[in-house]
This record gives C-alpha cells, structure tokens and sequence, in this order.
C-alpha cells in the first residue's frame, strides 16, 4: 500500500472508531431517557393524566431545532427523530393506563 493509502486506512479506521463510540452513547443516553419517561408514565396512570401532552411536545420540539441549528445539524432531522421517540414515549404511557 502506498503511504496516502495506508493514511486514509488511519484515518477511516479513526473515524469508525469514534462513530462507534458515540453510537454506543446514543444508545445509552436513550435508555437513561426512557427510564425517566417510563417513571413520567408511570406516575400520569397513578394520577389520571393523559399520556401525552401536546403542549410541552411542542416546546420540546422547537428547543431540539433550536439545539439542532446550533449543533450545525438539520432541524428538520432533529424534528423528526424527537418526534419518533415523543411517539414512543406515548405508547408507553399509553400501555401504563391500561
């Protein structure tokens, strides 16, 4: 191999090793979250609230485009990804109810 070859091997190797890393973070900062968001649904069944509340869903998704323009990363991406875990979150709340 040549030596740009061999470099950007380095360099690929490096990249995917991070994206792993951070991947994995992903994956556990999402577990701690829906540990509090089982906790919430919880406590909405106990107290006979609704499972979802569109109004703080809202605020949520306007702060994460927010975070998302500052982050350099497309808000609409952020919206929808926050969108899927808010639909999520309701199923949960939903299943603590019945």
């Amino acid at each position: 191999m040549t030596d740009a070859i061999t470099r950007a091997a380095d360099l690929l190797r490096d990249h995917r090793a991070s994206i792993d890393r951070l991947d994995a973070i992903l994956v556990y900062t999402l577990a701690e979250r829906f540990k509090h968001t089982q906790s919430v649904g919880r406590l909405k069944a106990r107290h006979d609230l609704p499972p979802s509340d569109p109004s703080r869903e809202a605020s949520q998704i306007e702060r994460l485009e927010r975070l998302a323009r500052e982050a350099d990363l497309r808000p609409e991406f952020a919206r929808k990804f926050l969108t899927f875990v808010i639909a999520e979150v309701i199923r949960h709340h939903e299943h603590y109810q019945s």
